[in-house]
């Protein structure tokens, strides 16, 4: 039995999650985190400081963007496949104001083959919707956990 048999479809998420995230520097740096992940899904978050803001004093949209497109990559490496975006769009909706915490939630809504479509909602706090970004996934070589066993590694 692999490595990744052993585990439930939820434990499987959060292993794959685990050494993505500890290996996503870039993240880190913009204060997001994880919140939570599952089969196909994932929740991130941060909070809009200062240093987030643009010319307008409200959230600059390439931090709303990494924001979406890292709640789409937790939710796409979710089955210990290593995917990658083939492409990504986003609809700014609303300013993120300094201060509120965004809260960018991934879901998948297909998945065939090596492709997969994963819309992610993006609000503040309050519920209030800031964007909407959709990103296309594509699988690519490797797993993130071993997918062989113990007794045929040693």
């Amino acid at each position: 039995m692999t490595v990744a048999n052993r585990l439930t479809p939820d434990a499987l998420a959060k292993a794959c999650a685990e050494v993505m995230g500890a290996q996503d520097s870039a993240s880190a740096h913009l204060g997001v985190s994880l919140d939570h992940v599952a089969p196909g899904e994932a929740r991130t978050s941060m909070t809009i400081e200062a240093h987030h803001t643009n010319g307008h004093g409200i959230c600059h949209g390439g931090f709303i963007f990494t924001l979406a497109d890292t709640a789409f990559a937790f939710a796409c490496n979710s089955y210990n496949n290593r995917v990658v975006a083939q492409q990504a769009s986003i609809t700014f909706l609303a300013p993120g104001k300094l201060g509120e915490r965004m809260i960018a939630e991934a879901r998948e809504v297909a998945r065939a083959g090596r492709n997969g479509i994963y819309d992610v909602r993006v609000s503040n706090q309050h519920g209030e919707r800031i964007a909407e970004f959709r990103g296309h996934s594509r699988t690519i070589e490797g797993t993130h956990l071993p997918t062989t066993s113990d007794r045929q590694n040693v």
